[in-house]
């Protein structure tokens, strides 16, 4: 009874409860498209880190604060064994999909035929699983990531970041973009190829296979004992590693290249273990079966388990930055709600006040008076809610097909720009919730008003 008084009273004034509802759509419209542009944001970054790194890694507790200083010193002695136990357990192995070692290290790669060098952080991986972690995708993204450029390729092969290639002089055979030749002259550009005491190093690497190769740079690094070592390498492609920071110091190169540089006849170490898993939601439970296994696998080995939250902070401080805006903006559009609702009801309150004066006359409370102008404010606020969930679900739908293009934070690669309205149901619950409480919230006090109006008073108004 009370909602189809309602219903009939907002069509009484057909224009004031359009123009209300549009005001209320277009606001929900515009709180779901930014929330699906921020979920976009989300998985993409969410995937990005997850298919260069995992979910999670395994490392010596301290290597997260200290291990940039001394990469070497803090490795993980008998990896092997730990990845096999992970892998084979009966509770971890459905969830998990690649466990795989990597070694990080510190050294200086150089183009001696170009007299130039620079200190690097080098990054020892396994190419088949890197590869196979490159295609994972559990939330469909439009784009996939490149291939791996070191996968089938021979020991000595590398991958350098593109500010790299441009410090070390290899734009031309690596073919890289915008890499203007410096003004600068490099010295010792015309002296020897390489420095004598490098080239004592060298002469004990295996040599190069007989190929064209694409690019040459030497590398030197500290042997986990102290010692130096060096490699020649040939750089089979230049990847953009998202920041520049990154992207001037970094060289990939295969994970036995990695370890007979560093750890040379040594026993072998790992600086984390990798692991990447089917479903994003098993990682709390899989993360605590993990230290549990550690306590058995390694009881004396200082490990800890850190999620890609906790190794990429910047991810954190997006979220946290976006969630901060995302709550701003729904405030914003909630006080633009509160008073336009608000000034819908007071004049409907005016409009009808000798009719208060009557339903009152009749018998009627003061709380039944409140109830139709609550219920009123409440459909007010469910039909635009709902209106806005259909924009937005229309309006995100043109955008995913236009086929626009953008750079998303810490990628290599351009993704679609994807509104992720549909399938987001926490979210349009959420807002739409949110707005109906708002709107129900601002007719409280025309209709509290309503209410306290004198019967006397209210029907002189006539």
């Amino acid at each position: 009874m009370m909602l189809s008084l309602a219903v009939r009273n907002l069509l009484r004034n057909r224009r004031r409860s359009l123009a209300t509802l549009l005001a209320l759509g277009i606001g929900a419209a515009s709180v779901l498209l930014f929330g699906g542009f921020i979920a976009d944001i989300r998985l993409g970054m969410v995937t990005g880190y997850i298919r260069s790194a995992g979910h999670f890694q395994i490392q010596h507790k301290d290597f997260y604060l200290y291990g940039n200083g001394n990469p070497t010193g803090y490795g993980i002695a008998g990896y092997g064994r730990i990845a096999e136990a992970i892998q084979s357990d009966p509770k971890l192995k459905e969830a998990v999909r690649v466990v795989s070692p990597m070694l990080q290290f510190g050294g200086i790669a150089g183009n001696y035929d170009a007299g130039v060098s620079r200190t690097v952080i080098g990054l020892g991986y396994v190419s088949d699983d890197v590869s196979r972690m490159r295609e994972w995708n559990e939330y469909a993204l439009p784009s996939t990531a490149p291939p791996y450029m070191l996968q089938g390729a021979p020991d000595d092969a590398a991958v350098v970041g593109i500010g790299l290639a441009r410090v070390l002089l290899l734009c031309k055979p690596l073919q890289v973009s915008n890499c203007p030749a410096p003004e600068v002259a490099v010295s010792g550009s015309e002296g020897p190829a390489l420095p004598d005491d490098i080239a004592a190093l060298a002469a004990g690497v295996s040599p190069v296979v007989d190929r064209a190769p694409v690019a040459r740079i030497e590398l030197l690094a500290g042997q986990a004992r102290g010692a130096p070592n060096v490699v020649a390498l040939n750089v089979v492609a230049a990847e953009d590693q998202g920041f520049k920071e990154f992207d001037e110091v970094t060289v990939r190169v295969q994970f036995e290249q990695a370890q007979n540089l560093v750890h040379g006849r040594a026993d072998p170490q790992a600086t984390a273990l990798m692991v990447q898993l089917h479903r994003t939601a098993d990682m709390g439970w899989v993360m605590e079966r993990t230290r549990t296994l550690l306590a058995e696998v390694a009881p004396d080995a200082p490990l800890a388990v850190l999620d890609f939250g906790t190794l990429n902070p910047y991810y954190t401080q997006t979220m946290e930055l976006f969630d901060t805006i995302f709550s701003f903006m729904f405030a914003l559009i909630g006080s633009i709600v509160l008073f336009t609702v608000g000034n819908t009801m007071t004049a409907a309150v005016v409009e009808r006040t000798a009719e208060i004066g009557t339903v009152r006359a009749v018998g009627l409370r003061q709380g039944g008076v409140r109830r139709m102008f609550l219920v009123e404010g409440f459909l007010l606020g469910c039909f635009g809610a709902l209106f806005g969930v259909v924009v937005a679900l229309v309006i995100s739908g043109v955008i995913n097909r236009i086929g626009l293009v953008w750079m998303p934070p810490a990628s290599s690669t351009t993704l679609p720009i994807t509104i992720r309205v549909w399938g987001e149901s926490t979210m349009i619950i959420a807002s739409t919730l949110g707005l109906v409480a708002v709107a129900s919230l601002s007719a409280w006090l025309p209709a509290w008003r309503a209410a306290r109006l004198s019967i006397v008073d209210a029907l002189r108004h006539a």
